[in-house]
C-alpha cells in the first residue's frame, strides 16, 4: 500500500503562557490521518518562522530548539521507513506511538544473533565457509555465558546495550578464557556485525560500538628458516606417518596454501599455467578471493610421489590430507627428530612460504600477495616486517665478522 506522510511543526497560540510563550506541537499526517502531540519545547511567538517552521535566528536557544526538532523529523521519517519497508501498517497513531515508545516491540540481542547464525547457515559453502560459522557459534555460546554469570539472564534488550556492555564482554572473554588480545577482537567484531546487521533491518537505532575500537596488534609471524627447513626435507623417517605429515608439511611450504583449501585439494585441482606448468588456481574458503600459485619444483614432486598412492585415488585427493589437529600432532614429533626449537603448525608453513621461500628471495611482495589469496596487502606487509627483521640480524652478524676479520687482520700485522 502507498502512504503519503506528512511533518509538521505548529504553535498552540490558545495555550500562551505568562512568559508570552507557547507550545511547538508536532502533527503528522498519513493518508490525511492526523495525530499531534506535544514536542515539549515552548517559544515566543515572534521568533517562530513559520514557513520553515523552526526558531529563527542563530542564537543558542533558537538552534536548541531547532536541533530537536530535526531529531523528532528524522525519527518520525526513519520509522516510516523501516515500517514501509517491512510492509506492515502505518498509520499516524503508531508513528506518534513509536515517537514516545509507547506499545513498541522489544528486540533481544541472543534472539538476533540465532537469527543470524541461522541465515548465514544457508550459504555455507556460497558466502561462509565452514570456520566462519564455527567462529559465529562460538562466539554466541561464550556470549550466553557472559549474560549468565554477568547480568544473571539468558538475553537482553537490544535498547540496553551501551559501551560499557561491550568493555565488560570483553573483559569477561581476557579473564574467563585467557585468550590473546586479537581472540577477543575476532569475538567483538562477531558481535558488532550482527549489531549492526539488527541496525539494518530496524530493531535498533543507536550503535553501542560507535566509541568502540576493535583493532588487532600486529604479532611477529613465526616461520622456519632456509636451514630449518631444509633439515625437515632431508629427514629419513622410519614411521610413514610422519613421513607423509613432512611431505605435506613442506608441500604448505612450497605453495603457501592453508588448511582449509589444502584439505579440498582433488586429483583435478591442477591447471596449466601460462608458462605450460603445473598451477593450483583455486578460490580461498575464508575469503572467496581467487589465488593462483605455480607449483615449484619441490611442490611438484610431492604431487608426484603420491600419484599412484592407495588411499589418495580412493578417496580423490592430491595428498595424504589429515585433520588439522592430527597433522599439527605429528609435527610436534617431526620438530622434535629434526632438533627445531619452534612450534612447527601446519600455518608456520604458510608463513615460511611468505617469508623464508618467497620475499627472502625477492619475490615482489604484490605477488606474494595474490599467491596467498590475501584480500588486502596490508596483510601481507606483516610478512615484509619479518623479512625486515632478519635483515637487520643478518647484517649484524655480518657487522660482528668483519670486525673479526679487521681484528685478525691487525693482529696479522703486528705479529709481522
Amino acid at each position: 500500500m502507498q502512504y503519503e506522510l506528512s511533518v509538521l511543526f505548529t504553535l498552540k497560540k490558545s495555550k500562551v503562557d505568562k512568559a508570552g510563550e507557547v507550545p511547538i506541537y508536532l502533527r503528522i499526517t498519513v493518508n490525511g490521518e492526523r495525530a499531534e502531540i506535544s514536542t515539549n519545547r515552548k517559544i515566543e511567538i515572534p521568533k517562530w518562522d513559520s514557513a520553515v517552521q523552526r526558531a529563527k535566528g542563530r542564537s543558542e536557544s533558537a538552534r536548541i530548539i531547532n536541533d530537536h526538532l530535526d531529531s523528532l523529523d528524522n525519527k518520525i521519517k526513519r520509522d516510516y521507513n523501516v515500517l514501509n519497508d517491512r510492509g506492515e501498517e502505518v498509520t499516524a497513531s503508531i508513528l506518534r506511538d513509536s515517537l514516545i515508545g509507547k506499545n513498541v516491540k522489544k528486540y533481544y540481542l541472543v534472539q538476533v544473533f540465532e537469527m543470524n547464525n541461522s541465515l548465514i547457515k544457508q550459504e555455507e559453502g556460497q558466502k561462509y565457509s565452514r570456520s566462519t560459522i564455527d567462529q559465529y557459534t562460538t562466539t554466541l555460546e561464550r556470549l550466553k555465558l557472559f549474560l549468565n554469570k554477568e547480568y544473571a539472564c539468558n538475553d537482553i534488550t537490544l535498547s540496553s546495550l551501551d559501551l560499557l556492555f561491550i568493555r565488560r564482554f570483553e573483559i569477561f572473554l581476557k579473564t574467563n578464557y585467557g585468550i590473546a588480545h586479537n581472540t577477543v577482537m575476532k569475538h567483538l567484531k562477531q558481535l558488532k556485525k550482527v549489531i549492526h546487521f539488527a541496525m539494518l533491518i530496524g530493531y535498533m537505532e543507536r550503535d553501542p560500538f560507535f566509541q568502540h575500537k576493535t583493532a588487532s596488534k600486529e604479532v611477529c609471524r613465526g616461520y622456519l628458516t632456509a636451514d630449518e627447513l631444509n633439515r625437515i626435507e632431508n629427514h629419513r623417517f622410519r614411521i610413514r606417518r610422519l613421513e607423509q605429515v613432512r611431505d605435506v608439511f613442506i608441500f604448505v611450504c612450497y605453495t603457501g596454501l592453508s588448511y582449509s583449501d589444502l584439505k579440498l585439494l582433488k586429483s583435478d585441482s591442477l591447471s596449466k599455467g601460462i608458462n605450460s606448468k603445473n598451477w593450483i588456481i583455486y578460490e580461498r574458503e575464508k575469503t572467496g578471493v581467487r589465488a593462483s600459485i605455480p607449483l615449484l619444483p619441490p611442490a611438484q614432486a610431492i604431487i608426484d610421489k603420491y600419484k599412484t598412492d592407495p588411499e589418495c585415488l580412493a578417496d580423490n585427493k592430491l595428498l595424504p590430507i589429515k585433520s588439522n589437529q592430527k597433522l599439527n600432532s605429528y609435527l610436534g614429533e617431526i620438530e622434535e627428530l629434526c632438533e627445531i626449537d619452534k612450534h612447527i603448525t601446519m600455518h608456520l608453513g604458510r608463513h615460511t612460504f611468505a617469508t623464508t621461500v618467497t620475499l627472502t628471495n625477492g619475490v615482489p611482495i604484490e605477488t606474494v600477495s595474490k599467491m596467498l589469496g590475501h584480500t588486502s596487502l596490508k596483510t601481507t606487509q606483516i610478512y615484509s616486517k619479518v623479512v625486515d627483521t632478519k635483515i637487520s640480524n643478518d647484517m649484524d652478524e655480518l657487522e660482528t665478522k668483519l670486525a673479526k676479520a679487521i681484528k685478525s687482520d691487525h693482529n696479522k700485522k703486528i705479529i709481522i
